[in-house]
């Protein structure tokens, strides 16, 4: 049947969700400076291919739009997803 390689793709999520982290970082920083920002839809789109906890940690880590709702509750809801269909993967794969 279809093998799935686990280490490599747990580098992969881990690898998209420290740039994720770093990016929202790196967009608080431009806030601070008033300089051109990270448009908010790539943060969606990183947290969409498996990157969410990257983003959610680094909302709360750099107090960066958690005033917004859509997006702590957004990227929240996402990393639930996540974690579910790749708990659901892993059973159905083991």
């Amino acid at each position: 049947m279809f093998e799935i390689n686990w280490p490599v793709l747990a580098g992969v999520i881990v690898l998209l969700n420290v740039i994720s982290f770093a990016l929202v970082g790196r967009d608080k920083a431009k806030s601070v400076a008033r300089s051109e920002r990270v448009p908010e839809v790539y943060f969606f789109f990183l947290a969409v291919f498996f990157a969410s906890a990257g983003v959610f940690l680094g909302l709360f880590a750099f107090r960066h739009k958690t005033n917004k709702i859509y997006f702590p509750l957004g990227i929240g809801l996402l990393l639930l997803q996540q974690l579910c269909l790749l708990y659901f993967a892993y059973l159905l794969l083991m």
